[in-house]
């Protein structure tokens, strides 16, 4: 499967963004999706995941209440919501897709990911 993350951009402090990550080669009914960040100098690190019925999502501490995660599998489409927006959002967004078995499942650690997109620079003024 292919993912093509797009919607990133700048905004300031305190807006929204809508990220969206688009499958294709394999519908993404098939996967779990998750949302990954890198920013300058650090790790790259979990930020929301949905599982492939879309009835399970976890996210980051740093994004709950934040940040919606939602899928439209008949568009091959998972979404991710930002809002209330802040300066140490700024990072590279990366979508990825994990090739489980179970319908439920979700997973926050990356290493479960089995496909990346590109990512979408998002950055945040103040």
């Amino acid at each position: 499967v292919q993912l093509q993350a797009s919607g990133g951009g700048l905004v300031q402090a305190g807006g929204s963004l809508r990220l969206s990550c688009t499958a294709s080669g394999r519908t993404s009914s098939n996967y779990a999706v998750g949302w990954f960040r890198l920013a300058p100098g650090q790790e790259r690190e979990f930020v929301a995941t949905i599982s492939r019925n879309g009835y399970t999502t976890y996210y980051a501490d740093f994004v709950k209440g934040r940040f919606t995660i939602s899928r439209d599998n008949s568009r091959n489409t998972v979404n991710l919501q930002m809002n209330s927006l802040k300066p140490e959002d700024t990072a590279v967004y990366y979508c990825a897709a994990d090739n489980t078995v179970y319908t439920s499942a979700a997973s926050t650690d990356q290493l479960q990911y089995d496909y990346w997109g590109q990512g979408t620079l998002v950055t945040v003024s103040s």
